[in-house]
């Protein structure tokens, strides 16, 4: 490789590296600046009225309206408190269906009659902001030309101050809603779905016994996926830097079939990073807890304690967020797409899931004996009813461009969406289908052989790691999502499903004591109904095999592998009439929704086919055609002084040009012609014709980055990226 080549500066670069990092003290321990930045219940309580407080903890914990006087005196404190640390302006924060963050800024700036400046911030400022709806993605609920819409401050997510050298802003969760009061977010939908399982959970719980029980919320866990690359190689890639992932790259010699990487030790500068971005979450409430190599080079891993699932939810955004911005202080790119590079396993975001309370505790925690845990085994198959009525909309929430390159390889769950219960609870459901259930499988002892070490207690049941849906000991965990994603699709989907089962099995229940049947007995005859109607979504065995994707088609469980034919779920009349009946959306908010997700799939693979002809053009043909010259001339050299030239290189190279130059040729043609003008078709013209075109395209470049001499390829390599760190 020639000394001056954009590649080999970018391995210079990262070669000679060093880590210059300052200002952090590593000694702090997590709980001295743990929410530091955050006014949270505990800076509230002691910097409120009592009566204040109470009111607000009222609408927190119980949903009791908030009172216009109770904001006012909240705003005061909030504004006090975040202009003592520096904050100049508040913003009010949202999520849009970008499935990003997306904030306005105001300052702390008003005018007095004498033209004096003074700091302000009133509680209507508080409630409610006004940024431009027009220029966000809608799916036809406004109009361009009707730009009118409300941000309105979410008071069960605490408000917190995002840091920079040259000030502090106050940020401030919100919801997002239209001028007609439609929701244009993801916030919006989530809570409501909280509220709608808080209530058909209750009624659950009543039937036990409980009296009054709590509100019921759910809690996440997400685990968060991603690579880091240097920078230098980043910026001399325009495919990552246009669509997120590596459009062309041939396959290393070493890639990860050593399991060398996965919980290897950490390098130090991922390390440094790690350390810094830990420290900016604690400080913002965000309780980072693990972190480690994940299975492809260059893949990490950071996952949280659980949370209540809107809160998670907005801290997710600001994970993502705060891992962007902390690799560039280190040099590296973080990438979130879900397959950033082909032949690797690509990033997901396995979303964990329970429903609790304070006062009942976790209610998917199944106990020593889960086959006299009636509570637990209702909650249990209201999620395998939920799966088995709502699995292709479940399936649909994670769909999405980026996560069909995942979803179905042997690295991620696959498209069929089905349930893992383990050993211990598919013995116990097995007994209520055939009757009723009288044991359950209980712990074990490892016996290692080793007589120093202690005695290591094994599960009732192995752990899953190939079924989208998988029980893990106290909770689910759903493997589908994709890295990039926002987890609020996911667990509306799920919190709504679920709540439809609780509702139908609370009135199940509710009828059959109406009638005189007992309490277990009318637990039993639900039970073995739902196992005997949706049975067929348990499968404990391997979801990556071919025999499963068999089985499942007999089992008559869909195998949505793209993204138009996935989103036809969300879309569908089974979807529609469960939001709708909640009142979690509205048949216009669901189709907009599905409009907007179909376009977007439009959109990127639009970027991709575009990214991937300019890149094939004006920089992987001329540098093949460079290499062909060489060799021609060459062997015309050889020739004139009487010598036979092996042509058999020349020969290669000159017919992957001329594919290479017909796979672009053909990609442009289509990249230039008019799309089908409806979204499913557009949607469906993309994935069924211009993707394949792209691959043409990279399958005769990336033959040609295995055999064009090493100087003269312009695109930092698998190899580089990927190893060099």
């Amino acid at each position: 490789m020639h000394a001056s080549s954009p590649r080999q500066k970018a391995i210079d670069a990262v070669t000679t590296y060093t880590l210059s990092v300052d200002g952090l003290d590593y000694s702090e321990p997590p709980e001295s600046i743990f929410a530091s930045n955050v006014f949270n219940n505990a800076t509230m309580k002691a910097r409120l009225p009592r009566p204040v407080w109470e009111a607000l903890q009222a609408t927190i914990e119980r949903s009791a309206t908030l009172d216009r006087s109770v904001a006012d005196a909240v705003a005061a404190a909030m504004r006090d408190w975040a202009v003592e640390r520096g904050a100049t302006h508040y913003a009010h924060v949202f999520y849009p269906l970008t499935g990003l963050t997306a904030e306005k800024h105001d300052a702390f700036l008003g005018v007095d009659d004498a033209g004096n400046a003074i700091s302000e911030f009133s509680g209507k400022a508080l409630i409610q902001g006004e940024p431009d709806a027009s220029s966000f993605p809608n799916g036809g609920l406004r109009e361009t030309f009707e730009a009118r819409g409300y941000t309105g401050w979410d008071v069960t997510s605490p408000s917190y101050l995002i840091e920079n050298p040259n000030g502090n802003t106050l940020c401030i969760p919100t919801v997002f809603v239209s001028y007609t009061g439609d929701a244009l977010d993801k916030k919006t939908p989530l809570l409501r779905s909280q509220q709608v399982l808080d209530v058909q959970a209750r009624r659950v719980l009543r039937l036990f016994g409980h009296d009054e029980p709590e509100n019921v919320t759910t809690y996440v866990g997400a685990e968060q996926e991603y690579f880091l690359i240097d920078r230098h190689f980043f910026h001399a890639r325009p495919d990552l830097i246009a669509s997120g992932r590596t459009l062309f790259g041939a396959r290393p010699p070493k890639g990860q079939e050593f399991d060398d990487h996965y919980f290897g030790a950490i390098p130090d500068r991922v390390l440094a990073f790690m350390y810094q971005v830990e420290r900016e979450l604690w400080k913002l409430g965000i309780p980072a807890k693990t972190r480690h190599n994940e299975v492809a080079p260059g893949q990490f891993e950071i996952a949280p304690v659980f949370e209540r699932a809107n809160l998670a939810n907005d801290h997710q955004q600001l994970l993502m967020t705060t891992l962007r911005r902390v690799a560039g202080a280190y040099g590296m790119e973080c990438i979130l797409h879900e397959k950033p590079f082909k032949g690797v396993n690509g990033s997901g975001k396995h979303v964990n899931f329970s429903f609790g309370n304070s006062a009942q505790g976790n209610l998917l925690n199944p106990g020593d004996t889960p086959h006299a845990n009636a509570q637990f085994l209702v909650f249990c198959a209201a999620v395998i009813r939920a799966v088995g009525r709502h699995g292709g909309l479940i399936r649909s929430v994670v769909a999405h461009a980026g996560n069909d390159h995942r979803l179905g390889a042997n690295e991620a769950p696959p498209a069929i969406i089905s349930v893992f219960l383990g050993e211990q609870l598919m013995d116990v459901f097995d007994q209520i289908a055939k009757g009723g259930a009288t044991e359950s499988m209980g712990k074990g002892t490892l016996k290692i052989g080793v007589d120093t070490l202690p005695a290591l207690h094994s599960d009732p049941g192995d752990r899953n790691r190939t079924s989208p849906l998988a029980f893990t000991g106290n909770r689910f965990e759903f493997r589908a999502p994709g890295s990039a994603q926002s987890i609020a699709g996911p667990m509306v989907a799920i919190n709504s499903s679920v709540a439809e089962s609780l509702d139908y099995i609370a009135t199940e229940i509710e009828a059959m004591l109406d009638a005189g049947t007992g309490l277990n007995d009318a637990v039993q005859d639900v039970l073995q109904a739902i196992v005997a109607e949706h049975g067929n979504v348990i499968f404990n065995g391997d979801s990556y095999s071919d025999e499963w994707k068999v089985e499942a088609a007999s089992r008559g469980l869909p195998n949505l592998m793209t993204t138009p034919e996935a989103l036809a779920e969300m879309d569908s009349a089974t979807s529609r009439e469960l939001f709708a009946r909640y009142g979690v959306l509205s048949n216009r908010e669901l189709h907009s929704r599905f409009e907007v997700y179909m376009h977007r799939y439009t959109l990127t693979v639009a970027v991709e086919a575009r990214s991937t002809l300019e890149i094939a053009r004006t920089l992987l043909l001329p540098a093949a055609t460079r290499y062909q010259g060489e060799l021609a001339s060459i062997a015309a050299d050889l020739k004139a002084i009487g010598q036979e030239p092996d042509l058999t290189t020349l020969n290669l190279i000159s017919d992957a040009v001329r594919d290479l130059r017909a796979a672009t040729s053909a990609l442009a043609e289509l990249v230039h012609q008019e799309a089908p003008p409806a979204t499913v078709a557009e949607a469906e013209f993309c994935c069924n014709v211009l993707l394949p075109a792209m691959e043409n395209v990279r399958r005769a470049a990336d033959m040609l980055e295995d055999n064009v001499a090493d100087d003269l390829w312009p695109l930092p390599t698998y190899q580089e990226m990927l190893f060099i760190l």
